[in-house]
């Protein structure tokens, strides 16, 4: 005689690593369902090419604060090490499973085709998967109009409030075929610590004092550090969701700081919509009349661009704090892409799983959209090259920023830090340094390639095809 199955619902978490505001959770209080918590490192994803130690830390972290909270309830948070569907396959086994609850992902194509194999799954093995929305993207939206409109219902929609006391406490059993993860992730000082308690002391700190200055610092490389919210990556792995952040300051919208980091709140998410409704731009040009150009890969301008060895101050600073930290401001990730796509001449497909890797609060919809956007590779956008020397002198006059992440500039004066190339021997010889062997020259000249780079980005713009596919672009992805 086959015994009846127990009934389980499970609670999947991915990119939403919180315990408030989280209907997946709400759900779980509500029903009084044996519920099992679950969050699956999967193999395939650790080992992609946009992932990174850094980013799996900041995951563990996540997971290791989560588990603080449940445990207050006599609940917990399994980690499981194992494919995704081979998980599903083997609990199904064991239990009856009804419901799987999570949110949805705006993820790579990875994890994208990984969910639509599960969808399959589960509509045959008749498991209801109930996933919530992320951030305010609407999944298969056939119409950018109104879209803003929605988002900002959404935003002000009521926070999920939950009773952890009436969640069903009993045991869940995993069976044996199903490995769990065991890895230790130790906290790197260098690097935001991931999970709800520090998201939340980053949030506060913005809203009592550290947006005082947002607007005027957040294109300088050093206080940007400080005046930027910093919630990026909380935002990311959803520790926080979009609505407490929205929420929390749209009663002090009349302070520009805070109107200006809303307005940037509203950007993120229209760029996530945007990788949603087109998720090939993470592997193609969105417009396809650029895909001729920067045919050639050159690897010795990649490792040096990569190892912060370009001979340009700012670029390498950038270079080496972004691998040392994992972040940098906007206007400096905008720099370092437009140095590789126009002084490098190099495809954007060559570099963008390593910056990937890099930034901490890597999010699959905004990276490769802004990534095309700084490339010059839509049509739609203003075309912007940024002269790292102009932004050098303009937003790190002292060089405070390249001294910290070049020591090896530490003794050169602040007028000469940003174009160490035109010291004279005099000079180098008076502060014991010698341009090529201390620092290396320039491995491109910015206002030569700069210009070949725009006659060839204009000359490509000008055309019938990628005007025509520019058109049909806008009236796809923006807002009406």
């Amino acid at each position: 005689m086959t015994l009846e199955k127990k009934k389980l619902d499970i609670v999947w978490f991915k990119r939403d690593l919180r315990t408030l505001d989280n209907k997946s959770i709400e759900f779980a209080s509500n029903s009084g369902n044996l519920t099992l918590f679950i969050y699956i490192f999967e193999p395939s994803v650790l080992n992609s090419l946009d992932t990174d130690l850094r980013h799996v830390r900041f995951i563990y972290e996540s997971l290791t604060d989560i588990n603080k909270r449940l445990k207050k309830y006599s609940l917990e948070l399994k980690y499981i090490n194992s494919e995704a569907l081979y998980f599903f396959e083997e609990i199904s086994r064991k239990y009856k499973i009804n419901n799987v609850l999570s949110y949805q992902e705006i993820g790579n194509n990875l994890t994208y085709s990984r969910d639509k194999k599960l969808a399959k799954f589960f509509q045959i093995n008749d498991i209801k998967w109930l996933q919530s929305k992320t951030n305010g993207i609407i999944r298969g939206l056939k119409s950018r109009k109104n879209w803003k409109k929605e988002w900002i219902n959404e935003m002000k929609s009521k926070i999920v409030s939950i009773d952890f006391q009436s969640i069903n406490k009993q045991k869940v059993r995993i069976p044996k075929t199903i490995k769990l993860y065991t890895s230790k992730h130790l906290l790197d000082k260098n690097f935001q610590p991931g999970g709800e308690t520090y998201a939340w002391m980053y949030l506060r700190s913005f809203f009592k004092s550290r947006h005082n200055g947002y607007t005027k610092n957040i294109s300088k490389p050093s206080q940007s550090r400080i005046s930027c919210s910093r919630l990026s990556p909380y935002l990311t792995y959803g520790n926080l969701s979009s609505r407490q952040v929205y929420q929390l300051f749209s009663e002090s919208s009349k302070n520009r700081d805070i109107r200006n980091f809303l307005s940037r709140l509203q950007w993120r998410c229209h760029f996530m919509q945007k990788f949603d409704d087109e998720p090939d731009m993470e592997f193609n040009n969105i417009n396809r009349a650029y895909d001729s150009i920067r045919e050639k890969y050159d690897e010795n301008f990649m490792l040096q661009w990569k190892e912060g060895l370009t001979g340009i101050p700012l670029i390498d600073a950038c270079m080496r704090c972004l691998d040392q930290t994992g972040y940098l401001n906007f206007r400096m990730r905008a720099m370092i892409v437009s140095f590789a796509a126009f002084n490098l001449w190099q495809n954007w497909k060559n570099f963008s799983h390593h910056l990937a890797k890099k930034f901490l609060d890597y999010e699959p919809g905004i990276h490769y959209s802004q990534i095309q956007m700084q490339s010059a590779v839509t049509g739609i956008n203003t075309i912007r090259i940024y002269n790292p020397v102009k932004n050098s002198i303009d937003l790190d006059p002292n060089g405070e920023f390249i001294k910290k992440w070049l020591p090896e500039l530490n003794n050169i004066p602040s007028e000469n830090v940003h174009q160490p190339w035109k010291m004279t021997i005099i000079e180098q010889e008076m502060y014991n340094f010698k341009i090529g062997v201390d620092y290396p020259r320039p491995i491109v000249d910015i206002d030569h390639s700069r210009k070949e780079a725009m006659n060839k980005i204009w000359k490509i713009k000008k055309t019938s095809k990628s005007k025509t596919l520019a058109r049909k672009i806008l009236n796809k992805h923006v807002n009406s």
